[in-house]
């Protein structure tokens, strides 16, 4: 054992507190230590504006990309309504292609007031010479 004598465990206390006292006497206060902290937290500071920043850009971004694109599909929308009114402009000016024609189907409709089968049957007279047009041509279907 190294320490036998209570001389020997006074000498190494008085040791212990003169290096204890001799290394606050030499340590510069922390002013170092704070400098860098200072210097750490401004860092850190500047990088989350400096993203706050970013990210709001970012999200500026976003919205001037959908607002291109809106404006692109209005482009190209402008583009086909530009287009047909010129085709309807071309077909306004132009000739008919074919003249309308009316066709008529003089045959008598069965079961008709004007059909005069049932009348000649009959013996009487029918009421008009003429059957009417097609049921079509009437308005009837």
């Amino acid at each position: 054992m190294l320490f036998t004598t209570s001389t020997q465990y006074i000498a190494l206390a008085i040791a212990l507190i003169a290096g204890w006292l001799f290394g606050l006497a030499s340590h510069p206060g922390g002013r170092k230590w704070k400098a860098r902290y200072i210097a750490e937290r401004d860092a850190h500071a500047t990088t989350g504006r400096r993203v706050a920043e970013l990210e709001r850009d970012h999200g500026r971004l976003a919205d001037l990309e959908r607002d291109n694109a809106r404006i692109a599909d209005l482009e190209r929308d402008n583009a086909r309504i530009a287009e047909l009114e010129r085709e309807n402009a071309r077909l306004a000016a132009a000739q008919p292609v074919v003249t309308e024609r009316v066709v008529r189907d003089e045959r008598p409709i069965v079961g008709d007031r004007y059909d005069d089968r049932p009348l000649r049957d009959e013996g009487v007279t029918p009421r008009s010479a003429a059957a009417p047009a097609h049921p079509t041509d009437r308005r009837i279907i």
